[in-house]
């Protein structure tokens, strides 16, 4: 009989909306959530240029952790009310309560504000590469408090959204790549122009530039004479563009065999002249 009793008692807990009640809200938040994450991710991303795709993501994603707060609330005042709680009695003292929790969470209803108004403004988005003080990197997510930037070594900068006042977007436009090219000056100016020229139509021909040309001879001393290229192409690949245009630039001129400048070291007596 004991054991009957007991076991009794145990279906009796189970069965208790207050023990799976906020079990089974807990789930639901989660499916709910889960699924809406699902749906937002399988959305065909619209846009006219890449641009606009990256910043309709960027908007979703926005969206994704409003809608995980909402629930989150949401999740939580059904469980009160499975507990016995006036919701509705609770919902109007956290009117009073709002405007003395608004004094004490300024900040993070600046960061809130101010994380929108980034978006809505197009300061940024992310994937692209931004200057915060002396921090270069890629935007990698913006949170409904803070952006974070992550830079070439992987090291992640987290900024507090209200924080964001003045930035450098190294994304938006084109970037000018310049290139002095120096070679000694015992060559021939027509052969070395003809070889420049050639190397130009190669950078070109590369596809990572929107366009390439040679500007002419930017200095010249007795020993070394330089010749200047200047390139535009995406603000993201402008690194890139420049250690490329060095590579091609070494190919050709050990081609054409054509010594690049050497530093001269002058000794007298066992001394650095």
């Amino acid at each position: 009989m004991e054991e009957i009793k007991v076991f009794d008692k145990v279906i009796e807990f189970l069965t208790n909306v207050k023990v799976y009640g906020p079990v089974l809200v807990i789930i639901i938040a989660y499916f709910v959530y889960t699924l809406f994450r699902f749906a937002i991710r399988k959305i065909i991303i619209f846009g006219k240029t890449e641009v606009d795709k990256k910043r309709v993501k960027t908007v979703l994603k926005l969206l994704e952790n409003l809608v995980m707060y909402i629930i989150i609330i949401i999740a939580f005042l059904v469980i009160l009310e499975i507990y016995g709680y006036d919701t509705r009695a609770l919902i109007t003292s956290l009117g009073l309560l709002g405007a003395v929790l608004g004094l004490g969470f300024q900040d993070t209803i600046k960061d809130f504000i101010n994380g929108i108004g980034l978006i809505m403004d197009n300061y940024f988005i992310v994937g692209d590469t931004v200057v915060y003080n002396d921090f270069t990197g890629e935007v990698i997510s913006i949170g409904l408090r803070s952006t974070k930037l992550k830079n070439y070594e992987g090291k992640v900068y987290t900024i507090a959204n209200r924080n964001i006042t003045e930035i450098v977007n190294l994304s938006i436009g084109e970037a000018t790549v310049s290139v002095d090219i120096p070679v000694l000056n015992n060559y021939k100016i027509e052969k070395l122009e003809k070889v420049v020229n050639e190397i130009v139509e190669e950078i070109k021909e590369s596809g990572k530039v929107i366009s390439c040309s040679y500007l002419g001879v930017s200095d010249l001393d007795k020993e070394t004479i330089k010749f200047l290229i200047n390139t535009n192409c995406k603000q993201d690949d402008k690194w890139q563009v420049k250690r490329d245009i060095l590579r091609i630039v070494k190919i050709n001129f050990d081609k054409n065999k054509i010594l690049l400048p050497y530093t001269k070291v002058e000794v007298i007596n066992g001394k650095k002249v």
